[in-house]
C-alpha cells in the first residue's frame, strides 16, 4: 500500500475513528487527543498493517488499546504506594475526619457548667432540656409556672455569662444556640 492510498483511506476514516474515540472518553477534547495519537500511531507503524486486511478494525484496535493504556496510567497515578513499615502515608492520609471530638469536648464543659449551677434552677433547667413543658416541670416540682419560667431564664442567663467568659472567641449567636 502506497503513503498516498494510506492516508487517503486514513482520512475517509477520520470520521467514525472521531466518533469512537468520543464515545470511549465523554470529553471532546479528550476525543481529539485519543484521535491524534491514533492517527499518530498508524503513520508510524504504517509498515505493520497487512494490505487485504481489515484496515478499519486495524485503526480501531489501535485506538482502543491508546484508550486502555491510558486509563490503566490514570488508574495507577492515582495509586499510594506504601513501602514504609507501619503504612504511614497510607494511615496519614490528608483527608481529615471528622469525629465529632471538639463537639464531645465542648458538651462536657457545658454539663460541668450546668452541674454547677444552684439546684434551685439546675433542675428545672435540664426538665425544659430534656423536653418536659412548663406546666409539667410546674406540676412535678409543685410551684407556680411563673416561677419555672424565671429559674429557667436566670439558668439561661447565668450559663450564657459562664460559657461568654470561658469561650471569648464563640460569638454570642452560637452561644444562644447552643443554650435553645
Amino acid at each position: 500500500m502506497s503513503h498516498l492510498e494510506f492516508n487517503t483511506r486514513l482520512d475517509e476514516m477520520s470520521g467514525l475513528l472521531n466518533a469512537f474515540a468520543y464515545n470511549l472518553t465523554k470529553n471532546v477534547e479528550d476525543a481529539k487527543d485519543l484521535f491524534q495519537e491514533t492517527a499518530y500511531r498508524a503513520i508510524t507503524n504504517r509498515d505493520k498493517f497487512s494490505p487485504g486486511t481489515n484496515f478499519k478494525a486495524w485503526l480501531f484496535t489501535i485506538m482502543k488499546n491508546i484508550f486502555i493504556n491510558n486509563y490503566r496510567k490514570k488508574a495507577k497515578a492515582n495509586t499510594i504506594m506504601d513501602s514504609t513499615d507501619n503504612l504511614y502515608y497510607l494511615n496519614s492520609g490528608s483527608v481529615a475526619i471528622d469525629n465529632r471530638g471538639e463537639a464531645n469536648i465542648l458538651m462536657k464543659e457545658l454539663t460541668g457548667m450546668i452541674e454547677g449551677l444552684d439546684d434551685s434552677i439546675k433542675i428545672p433547667f435540664l426538665m425544659h432540656y430534656q423536653g418536659f413543658k412548663y406546666q409539667e416541670i410546674a406540676d412535678y416540682l409543685d410551684l407556680p409556672l411563673g416561677t419555672v419560667k424565671s429559674r429557667i431564664f436566670f439558668a439561661r442567663k447565668e450559663l450564657k455569662e459562664l460559657i461568654a467568659s470561658r469561650y471569648e472567641h464563640i460569638g454570642a449567636a452560637q452561644t444562644e444556640d447552643m443554650l435553645e
